[in-house]
């Protein structure tokens, strides 16, 4: 029986390499459409909470996780030498930036490493991390290929970026669109077959350097406009005009304007990141992508500029920023999840520190014990009326639910609002971003 006949009918086993925010609920979809899938990771406690069915992912509820696992059908390893018993491979593992904002693809490579220990005749390998054109066909290729284990005869290799909106209440793994491209005709055929068992929709493309940069097109498409809207928001400051009223009035137009806001800095593993992948392989190419990194510059200056207000409401206040206490409300990179990665907090915190603030922080989604949050030494805090009133300023970095707002500007003397959450509140407490 082929590999495609074997997923269709799902006899085939799934392995899904990272159980992040990626990789877990794609291996919940595949075991829910009736795969036996294995999930490899190298952290000890993800692994056991998978195991436990005790999910770590808040888009993937507990109870679906441990019918999966109870079933049979899902089990979660650290031991890799169980991938000579899958038929398909998905990539999920993180691609971070280095400090000189060059890609950093050592945790493809070292996932294609244990693949290559373990890889057998008509199996699927498919990349979800995303990364810079070219790295499926450049590097995974020639790792995998030698003359007599030929893509897309022997075995199967594809591209399929993630599109995951953590917290998104509407569109989840399932039911997003499924990007697709193979190194060969063959290799998109087999990766769409796998996918449409699992997904709603799937979207094959020409080649995995398409799929590759579509991702990168998606968000340098948020970065590029969040970059003009905050840009906006600066200008707007020096000619003393609401930029959310602009922003709400343009809204109106029925054609040819798609609102973006202003905020405190990207955040998240991916918006700040992939349009860096991006120009860094247009200079490779000999292609200076001016429009990507100008945004990039002003989205990354965007914590300086949010400081900069905090001074400006402690000064109205007849406050020095050095040795007032400043909470910091919202440390997640977005309203309602717990995803600190690459959240403007970070930096917001870190520039206040130096300028000699005491930083607090409230967010009741984010983990205290990230290590993230243990590196900036900043002290969680209840919104309780006692911590409030110890408070010489706040500021809105993450607009979550549930904060009780009009009793947070009721006590604390200056609140910096870089989210709109106090929008049509008039009061000379508020300093708007």
């Amino acid at each position: 029986m082929s590999l495609i006949a074997r997923i269709r009918a799902r006899d085939a086993t799934v392995g899904v390499i990272g159980l992040g925010y990626v990789g877990l609920p794609l291996a919940v979809e595949l075991a829910r459409a009736g795969f036996k899938a294995i999930g490899f990771d190298v952290v000890d406690e993800k692994v056991r909470r998978a195991n436990a069915g005790d999910s770590y992912i808040k888009d993937v509820p507990s109870d679906i996780l441990a019918d999966c696992v109870k079933s049979g059908r899902l089990q979660a390893t650290t031991d890799f030498a169980l991938l000579a018993s899958c038929d398909t491979v998905n990539i999920c593992v993180p691609t971070p930036l280095r400090k000189t904002r060059d890609p950093d693809i050592s945790y493809i490579v070292s996932a294609v490493e244990e693949i290559k220990k373990y890889i057998h005749q008509d199996v699927l390998v498919v990349l979800e991390s995303t990364t810079y054109p070219g790295t499926t066909e450049e590097v995974i290729l020639p790792m995998l290929a030698r003359d007599d284990f030929r893509v897309g005869e022997h075995f199967f290799l594809a591209f399929s970026p993630e599109r995951v909106d953590p917290g998104n209440p509407r569109f989840n793994t399932k039911n997003i669109p499924k990007v697709v491209g193979g190194i060969t005709p063959q290799c998109t055929e087999v990766a769409s077959a796998l996918y449409a068992t699992s997904l709603t929709t799937v979207v094959p493309v020409s080649s995995a350097k398409v799929a590759e940069t579509v991702k990168l097109l998606e968000n340098t498409f948020r970065s590029v406009n969040i970059g003009l809207v905050n840009e906006i928001a600066l200008m707007c400051n020096k000619m003393d005009i609401d930029v959310w009223e602009v922003i709400r009035a343009a809204s109106t137009k029925p054609f040819g304007f798609m609102p973006f806001f202003p905020g405190p800095g990207l955040g998240g593993h991916c918006i700040p990141i992939d349009p860096f992948y991006l120009s860094w392989k247009a200079k490779l190419a000999g292609f200076e992508a001016r429009f990507i990194e100008l945004a990039g510059q002003i989205n990354g200056a965007m914590p300086e500029y949010v400081v900069g207000r905090v001074v400006e409401a402690l000064n109205r206040r007849k406050k020095a920023v050095n040795g007032s206490r400043v909470l910091v409300v919202g440390v997640s990179y977005k309203a309602n999840i717990d995803d600190i990665r690459e959240s403007p907090a970070l930096d917001v915190m870190r520039l206040l520190k130096r300028h000699g603030a005491e930083v607090v922080y409230h967010d009741r989604f984010a983990n205290a014990d990230d290590p993230e949050l243990a590196h900036a030494e900043v002290s969680p805090i209840e919104l309780t009326r006692e911590a409030l009133s110890r408070c010489d300023c706040a500021v809105i970095i993450t607009g979550h639910e549930g904060v009780d707002y009009q009793a947070l500007l009721a006590i604390v003397p200056a609140v910096v609002d870089t989210r709109n959450v106090y929008a049509g509140v008039a009061s000379d407490k508020i300093v708007r971003l």
